[in-house]
């Protein structure tokens, strides 16, 4: 549970190296700084964040996720996610299929709070919460948001001078005040107890289905799949450090120049597999209404690497909503009709198949 102490990261098990990139340079408008957050970006699509200034906000919602997911099930379960497409809400353990089989299922429960949600409080815009969340919508996840959010539009504003795009594309294609799938996710998955289970997935392999995510961990138990790789190599976490990759929008508006990369959730390694595992994440998306393709009118450059790439489609045909419940939904065990359920629920994966 969130404070307490864990034993260290093990240092006999493959990780990925990622570039640490200072938060307080890029903001400041440090040339080196930005590209180096432009070749993470560019060529793994993870990296870490530090001097992110939300160590407090961070704190302050674990504490708000241990304390909704220490509900009674039945409370949790009024709040359900459902089977229709939609994220925010609970997700209780096993809801989700972890690959095209159907044999095995996940083993993560998490809370979603919508961006819209948290910032019109307390007014109604997608969904209600239980009574934790709403206790501290306004002074901690709000905050939270807002300072996610911060750090979203910095890095937009830094890719889409990098792309040549006209000033302020990206943002508006995010803009705060338009309805979207934004949200706050606050996750717990047990302690490993069968050691058969070590190297199985806890949640799917997949590429995340929005533009942009923000990772606080405190346990392994992230791995990625780089292109080139056909192993999976963990992410190690690192103190009040963020870990960052771009998602499947933004890959698509830049015509596959950000990478979208394929990762999942294993059990932490080592000593720390004896530990609940919590994760917060915020997930930038798309405002709902957005088309999902590349830019090409707005730039030359991401026009040019459509053109050099005529193998990938980047005309999705999807809203940004639509893509998300698209995803979502098939992932549902509920919803699975064979392996064609599964198929229906990637997005950019260059590694579809992989679990």
């Amino acid at each position: 549970m969130p404070g307490t102490t864990l034993p260290p990261f093990p240092d006999d098990v493959r990780t990925h190296p990622l570039l640490i990139i200072d938060y307080e340079l890029i903001k400041a408008g440090d040339r080196d700084e930005i590209d180096r957050l432009w070749e993470a970006a560019t060529m793994l699509g993870f990296w870490y964040l530090k001097n992110h200034g939300a160590d407090q906000e961070v704190n302050d919602m674990f504490d708000v996720g241990a304390e909704t997911l220490a509900l009674p099930l039945e409370e949790r379960m009024k709040f359900e996610q459902g089977d229709n497409g939609q994220s925010f809400g609970y997700k209780k353990v096993g809801a989700q299929a972890i690959d095209g089989t159907g044999k095995f299922v996940d083993n993560i429960e998490f809370i979603n709070v919508s961006k819209d949600d948290a910032l019109a409080y307390p007014q109604v815009v997608h969904l209600t919460y239980p009574s934790t969340i709403n206790a501290r919508m306004e002074n901690t996840v709000a905050p939270f948001v807002r300072k996610s959010l911060d750090v979203t539009y910095v890095t937009l504003n830094i890719f889409n001078d990098k792309l040549g795009l006209p000033e302020g594309t990206l943002e508006s294609l995010h803009a705060m005040d338009d309805h979207s799938a934004c949200e706050v996710r606050c996750t717990r998955s047990p302690p490993l107890q069968d050691k058969a289970a070590m190297n199985r997935a806890m949640l799917a392999a997949h590429t995340d289905f929005g533009s942009l995510t923000i990772l606080h961990n405190r346990l392994g138990g992230l791995q990625v799949m780089p292109p080139g790789h056909d192993e999976w190599s963990y992410i190690r976490p690192i103190p009040g450090h963020a870990i960052c990759n771009v998602a499947d929008a933004l890959s698509l508006f830049s015509g596959g120049i950000l990478q979208s990369n394929i990762h999942r959730v294993v059990p932490p390694p080592g000593a720390q597999a004896e530990y609940e595992r919590w994760s917060l994440v915020f997930f930038t998306r798309p405002t709902s209404s957005k088309v999902l393709r590349a830019l090409v009118e707005s730039s030359p450059i991401i026009a040019d690497a459509v053109k050099k790439r005529p193998d990938k489609n980047f005309e999705s045909g999807s809203t940004a909503a639509e893509w998300l419940a698209r995803r979502v939904r098939n992932q549902r065990i509920n919803n699975r009709r064979g392996p064609d359920t599964w198929a229906a629920s990637r997005g950019t994966e260059h590694t579809p198949t992989a679990a």
